[in-house]
């Protein structure tokens, strides 16, 4: 009677993680020495795991002087719920070693599992080789969780053999195999197993919806959204909120985004920790960044992703001190910070010339954290170097750091040595970075200015050919602006949109203030050979202007206008942003490919140098 008491009720505090009622049990049992009898060590751990208390759950494992099966599944289960799949992995040796246990159904779904979490392909095909050779290998619950692990590490057809091998498909299957093609981008047949599946629940939606935004297909992402909520589906699960509001991230579509966290607050699901995290993670990416803030500030729980997308978001939109103060608190709050964290503190330093605190951010991330480094932080800090002038240091950095650079970042030192006019370093790195053939239309334009500056006519020549080769490859640039319930995308050079004429007049008046005001047009990122008039003439229809000048004739007066744009700002059109925004005294936003411009009262937030 007691034995089984004992077991319902720490049954019930696993399934409700009621984890202060586990550890009083654990010791009632303990003084009556039933700690080794029957079920009760193993439902201890399974209690211990579910309670987030691994370290407790592993512990007890290891005081056994007898372990099962059961007991094993339970250990490997409660790493992988505390998110800890490289000890999944580690501890199924010990298994084998220890106990001379070979793996049942159980202990293979959950090495799957981690196999699936960690993207560990070779790994995972072996436990699936293990799997086929096992007296286990009909079973669907192992089958299913095999199309999920080759999901995740994106082999759909790996994934799609298994499902068709599973004889009683349930809805874990059937989910697993359509996140298998929609997050590989394959939406036909995403689609195909879609309309197949007996059942349409929430979590077959919520793979569609997260695939499609995890293969960067969100226009279909919020149609497949929008056709679930027509449907009725009950949100009895936010993770379909946190993909969708992603998707508004990326397309940084403001409007969009408001509504669904209206959503979000009408479902009650505003305290919920990653939702919010998304949230504020999306008015970063949307260009408010004082609602980000704002969501932030009201936030009751705070983890390390609730840190780090506020201090990446500030650091983007060029706030640095805002962004060190706030990792301040981070640390104060006892929060330790991650490899994202570093990366927008030190892109917050290269903004206001922090040389020294950067470089110290940079050493504390190792000795402090044991943080290795990633390309991405020693880009940021070669950006931070450069940017200062401290172009030697920068190059140094390069030749010493354990990665081969890439385009990116000898694009930045070249940048760095044109803005501070050192033309022999200058001519140096681009003539390394020219070896490299490299792929973006904007790294040709910088490499022909450069070499325009130290009158290496040869090399503009040849850097001018290649750049009508790269032409015909260049994506077409576009803009968009949100107004209401849509938004209004521009091309450059685009003479078709019905306010043409508006658009047209209200840019010729700029055009003419601005000249007043000492404007002189920058055409040399304009690559074709043409007369200097006819380049003014590109300039002047670029996409970002017209969304501008259609955002000026549209919207109230003292509203910020926010406009994305594809690629990169050309130096002539940041100049022109500038003075815009002095002469209409309005704030313009805009989202370009490489970061956030805030252009207000003739000035920008990122100092004159992207």
């Amino acid at each position: 009677m007691q034995i089984s008491h004992y077991l319902h009720r720490l049954r019930v505090c696993a399934r409700h993680q009621i984890a202060l009622t586990v550890k009083t049990l654990h010791a009632q049992i303990i003084k009556l020495g039933l700690h080794q009898y029957g079920p009760l060590p193993n439902t201890l751990i399974d209690a211990y795991g579910k309670c987030d208390l691994v370290q407790h759950a592993h512990h007890l494992l290891e005081e056994m002087p007898q372990r099962d099966h059961v007991s094993w599944a339970s250990i490997l289960t409660a790493y992988n719920q505390a998110n800890l799949p490289q000890k999944t992995i580690s501890i199924f040796s010990t298994m084998l070693a220890l106990d001379k246990l070979q793996p049942d159904h159980f202990v293979f779904a959950s090495l799957v599992k981690a196999c699936g979490s960690l993207g560990a392909t070779r790994l995972g095909k072996q436990v699936h080789a293990c799997f086929v050779l096992s007296p286990f290998c009909d079973d669907d619950v192992v089958k299913s969780s095999l199309v999920d692990m080759y999901a995740k590490c994106g082999l759909p057809n790996n994934a799609r053999a298994v499902f068709d091998s599973i004889k009683l498909k349930n809805s874990v299957s059937w989910t697993a195999m359509l996140s298998a093609y929609a997050r590989s981008g394959r939406k036909k047949d995403a689609m195909e197993i879609f309309e197949q599946a007996p059942v349409r629940n929430l979590f077959l939606w919520t793979a569609l919806v997260s695939g499609l935004v995890q293969s960067r297909n969100e226009i279909d992402a919020f149609y497949s959204f929008i056709e679930m909520r027509r449907e009725g589906v009950d949100i009895v699960d936010p993770l379909v909120l946190s993909s969708i509001v992603g998707a508004c991230a990326n397309f940084a579509v403001l409007e969009l985004g408001k509504q669904i966290h209206g959503l979000v607050i009408a479902l009650g699901y505003e305290s919920c920790l990653f939702i919010s995290n998304a949230i504020v993670d999306m008015y970063a990416k949307c260009s408010d960044i004082i609602a980000a803030k704002d969501i932030f500030g009201r936030m009751r729980r705070k983890d390390v992703v609730s840190w780090t997308s506020i201090i990446v978001g500030t650091a983007q939109h060029g706030q640095a001190e805002e962004t060190l103060a706030l990792y301040d608190e981070m640390v104060s709050a006892g929060v330790k910070p991650n490899e994202v964290t570093f990366v927008g503190l030190i892109y917050a330093c290269s903004h206001v010339g922090l040389v020294g605190k950067g470089r110290k951010l940079f050493k504390s991330m190792i000795e402090d954290y044991g943080i290795t480094p990633s390309l991405q932080h020693y880009t940021c800090l070669l950006d931070l170097l450069s940017r200062s002038g401290h172009l030697d240091e920068a190059e140094n950095l390069i030749k010493a750091m354990p990665f081969e650079p890439d385009e990116p970042t000898w694009a930045a030192l070249l940048s760095a040595c044109k803005h501070h006019r050192n033309t022999e370093m200058g001519t140096r790195v681009a003539n390394h970075l020219l070896s490299l053939k490299p792929e973006d239309p904007s790294s040709y334009i910088l490499l022909s200015n450069v070499y325009a500056s130290a009158a290496m006519w040869q090399h503009v020549s040849k850097v001018r050919k290649l750049m009508s080769v790269m032409e015909v490859k260049k994506e077409p640039g576009y803009s968009y602006i949100e107004f209401g319930k849509g938004s209004h995308i521009f091309y450059a050079g685009e003479t078709s949109h019905p306010l043409k004429d508006e658009i047209f007049e209200l840019l010729t008046e700029l055009d003419a203030e601005m000249k007043r005001r000492g404007y002189v047009p920058d055409t040399s990122s304009v690559v074709h050979d043409m007369e200097q008039k006819e380049k003014e003439r590109q300039l002047f229809w670029h996409s970002e202007r017209l969304a501008v000048a259609y955002g000026l004739l549209k919207s109230v007066p003292g509203t910020v206008l926010r406009v994305v744009k594809n690629l990169r700002v050309c130096g002539d059109c940041h100049i022109v942003m500038k003075m815009i925004s002095s002469i209409t005294k309005r704030e313009i936003v805009v989202r370009d490919a490489t970061r956030y411009h805030h252009f207000k009262d003739g000035k920008c937030s990122c100092n004159d140098f992207w």
